[in-house]
């Protein structure tokens, strides 16, 4: 099973993630990109159309956890601590992106950033809509694996022989 397969499965088992019409963009190696559309149902202030700042938590939430799902050795992730700083509305009407990056990672613990920009600040590297700084849970990882393969090392029987 790819990275994809099982990002896009967290994804699908996450019922707010469908409702709100989360979709993988690309994952891998620690980082993810996803995307959901606009959708007036989201609406936080209808007098501006702007999406609700509870939505943008969730998806970038999401795709940070998915972020960690991605990154070497991980088998299961729970978000910790997440910080999230509302920069600025995102424009009506436009679907937002978010991009995570795991970008260090313990035998527990999973360090993340990640932006959301709407449609036009991301074509144009512009202000992003809200950043992330978050930890997680993490099943495995780089460090368990190489303290696993060192222990497995540690504990077979001399290449000389004596059983």
């Amino acid at each position: 099973m790819t990275d994809k397969d099982v990002a896009q499965r967290f994804i699908d088992a996450v019922p707010h993630a469908r409702a709100l019409g989360m979709v993988l963009e690309e994952i891998g190696e620690g980082r993810a990109v996803i995307s959901m559309p606009y959708d007036a149902r989201f609406v936080g202030d209808p007098s501006t159309g702007v999406i609700s700042g509870g939505v943008v938590s969730a998806l970038m939430d999401t795709c940070c956890g998915a972020a960690v799902l991605s990154y070497p050795g991980a088998r299961g992730t729970a978000t910790l601590d997440l910080r999230i700083d509302y920069m600025r509305a995102a424009r009506a009407g436009q679907r937002i992106i978010a991009r995570a990056e795991c970008y260090h990672a313990t035998r527990s613990v999973a360090f993340v950033r990640a932006t959301a920009h709407d449609e036009e600040s991301a074509r144009d590297d512009g202000l992003p809509v809200a950043t992330v700084t978050a930890a997680f849970t993490m099943d495995g990882g780089k460090a368990a694996g190489k303290q696993r393969a060192l222990a497995d090392e540690a504990a077979a029987p001399d290449a000389g022989g004596a059983a």
